[in-house]
C-alpha cells in the first residue's frame, strides 16, 4: 500500500511546478457558469465530509474546470452503431484532486475514443474541498504552491518530497461505482466487459493506478496512466496490461522509470512512451510537441492486443 501511495506523490507538486507561472502570465482564472451535462448519470456514492461549498466551475487556459465536486457522475460517450467495436474505457480527468480538467482530459478524450468505435465514460469523481469564492480558491492554491515549493527546495538529493497522503477512498468508491454501472448496462451500451479498461491523466492517472492495484470489485482489462506518477509500485500477479505515457520535460518524470520497471519485473504486459517534449497536462496534444502522437500509439496498442476486436 505504501508504494502505491508513493506513486501519487505528484499531487501537491503538480501545483507548485506548472501552475504559478501560467497564472502569472496567461492562466487567469475566470468564473464560468456550470455547463449543461444532460447525459451525466449520478453514481449515488454520497457526498464529501466537511464540504459546505457548492460545485462551481471556472475557465483557465481556455478550458472548463470543475471544483468542489461532491456528487460523482458518469457521462457516456457512445460510438455510432456502425463504428462500435465493443471496447470501453473509463476516462478520469486530472486536477490534483482539487479540480477536474473536464474538457481537455475528459470530454475531448471521450469523443476521440468514440470516434474510434470505443464506448467512453467520463468519470467526474469527488474532490477535496476548496474555498467557495474564486478569489479564496486562487489564494489557497498560491499558498499550496508556496508550501510545495519550499518543501521541494529543502530536498538536497534532487528527489521530489512527499505531499500529504490523501485518503482516496471516495475516489476509489466513485471509480468502482462507475465500473459497476457500465457492467450493469453493458448490453444497453454495447460494451464487452472483458474489454473494459481505464485511462487517466495526472491525478486521474493516480486514480487509475490506485483502482487497478487496490480495488476488490474492478476487473480492468487494461489501464493507461497518462503523465502520472513514475514511482515504483507493488504489482499483483493479475495486474492488467499497462500503456504508460510521459514527456521528458514533465516534472513528474525526473528520470524515473519505477512504475514501468515494477510492471516489467512482475511479468505483466507494459508499453512505455517517453516523449521528448509535451510538458504536463497536454491532454490529446499541444502544438508542435512530439507527445501529440500518443493517442494514435494507444489505439495501435489496443488493436495489437486484441482489445478492439469486434464482437463475433
Amino acid at each position: 500500500m505504501s508504494l502505491i501511495k508513493t506513486a501519487m506523490l505528484f499531487v501537491l507538486l503538480v501545483f507548485a511546478t506548472i501552475l504559478p507561472p501560467a497564472m502569472a502570465q496567461d492562466g487567469t482564472i475566470y468564473p464560468l457558469e456550470a455547463p449543461a451535462e444532460p447525459n451525466a448519470i449520478p453514481l449515488g456514492t454520497g457526498g464529501v465530509e466537511g464540504q459546505t461549498a457548492p460545485e462551481t466551475w471556472f475557465r483557465q487556459w481556455g478550458d472548463p474546470m470543475a471544483r468542489n465536486i461532491s456528487t460523482a457522475t458518469l457521462t457516456p460517450f457512445l460510438p455510432e452503431p456502425d463504428k462500435a467495436n465493443g471496447a470501453a474505457v473509463i476516462v478520469a480527468p486530472g486536477g490534483g484532486f482539487r479540480w477536474l480538467s473536464m474538457d481537455n482530459e475528459g470530454w475531448e478524450v471521450a469523443e476521440a475514443l468514440a470516434e474510434r468505435g470505443i464506448a467512453a465514460f467520463v468519470l467526474k469523481y469527488r474532490l477535496q474541498p476548496t474555498p467557495e469564492s474564486l478569489d479564496g480558491f486562487g489564494e489557497s492554491m498560491q499558498q499550496l504552491f508556496a508550501a510545495a515549493g519550499a518543501s521541494s527546495d529543502a530536498r538536497k538529493d534532487g528527489k521530489p518530497s512527499s505531499p500529504p497522503r490523501w485518503d482516496l477512498s471516495n475516489q476509489l468508491e466513485d471509480a468502482e461505482a462507475a465500473y459497476a454501472l457500465i457492467v450493469e448496462r453493458a448490453g444497453e451500451w454495447g460494451v464487452d466487459t472483458d474489454r473494459l479498461g481505464m485511462i487517466g491523466f495526472s491525478a486521474g492517472a493516480s486514480l487509475t493506478m490506485y483502482s487497478a492495484l487496490n480495488s476488490k470489485t474492478m476487473d480492468l482489462a487494461f489501464i493507461g496512466p497518462i503523465y502520472g506518477g513514475m514511482g515504483p509500485v507493488e504489482v499483483p500477479a493479475d495486474a492488467p496490461p499497462m500503456f504508460n505515457v510521459i514527456a521528458t520535460d514533465d516534472f513528474l518524470f525526473r528520470g524515473q522509470f519505477g512504475v514501468v520497471k515494477s510492471w516489467f519485473e512482475a511479468g505483466r504486459p507494459v508499453e512505455f512512451h517517453l516523449y521528448q517534449n509535451g510538458g504536463h497536462g497536454f491532454g490529446l496534444g499541444n502544438p508542435d510537441r512530439t507527445s501529440n502522437r500518443w493517442f494514435d500509439a494507444f489505439m495501435h496498442w489496443l488493436e495489437v492486443n486484441d482489445f478492439l476486436a469486434a464482437n463475433s
